[in-house]
């Protein structure tokens, strides 16, 4: 698990395909809809393309493509991440189906993630509802 992020605090919700997801409110910018991307030539398969965010050339990832989910979405949103997790890499974004809400997760709430090897994933989150929320670490998806 990642040493930077912690296991309580608020995270923004998002879905991908038929799972809900988060993230650490700290790493995100702003959240945008989906604007016209220009494709980049022989780029990586989960790089769907840059677009021009306030003067800024964003990369924009897809996260169904990194964390290996089928099924096709909304894709309506791009939660704009604070360019310094991305380190050399310039300002990134996540192409999301929807955007929910931002929520405080507590410590007690959170479980180790099945898949112990994956810093990617974070933790999984248990709702009261008895649904799951995987939060995911998008520094250690932009380091690897």
């Amino acid at each position: 698990m990642s040493t930077t992020s912690t296991t309580s605090g608020q995270v923004l919700e998002f879905e991908l395909g038929d799972e809900t997801y988060c993230v650490s409110i700290d790493y995100v910018t702003e959240i945008v809809d989906v604007g016209d991307l220009t494709k980049v030539p022989n780029s990586p398969p989960h790089v769907r393309g840059v677009m021009d965010l306030r003067g800024r050339t964003t990369s924009i990832i897809d996260p169904k493509v990194v964390f290996g989910i089928d099924g096709d979405g909304k894709e309506q949103r791009i939660i704009v991440y604070d360019p310094e997790i991305v380190e050399d890499q310039g300002a990134a974004g996540w192409l999301v189906d929807e955007v929910d809400q931002v929520v405080q997760v507590d410590e007690a709430d959170v479980d180790k993630s099945p898949a112990e090897d994956d810093d990617a994933i974070h933790g999984v989150v248990k709702r009261g509802d008895g649904d799951f929320v995987i939060w995911v670490d998008p520094q250690s998806v932009h380091s690897a």
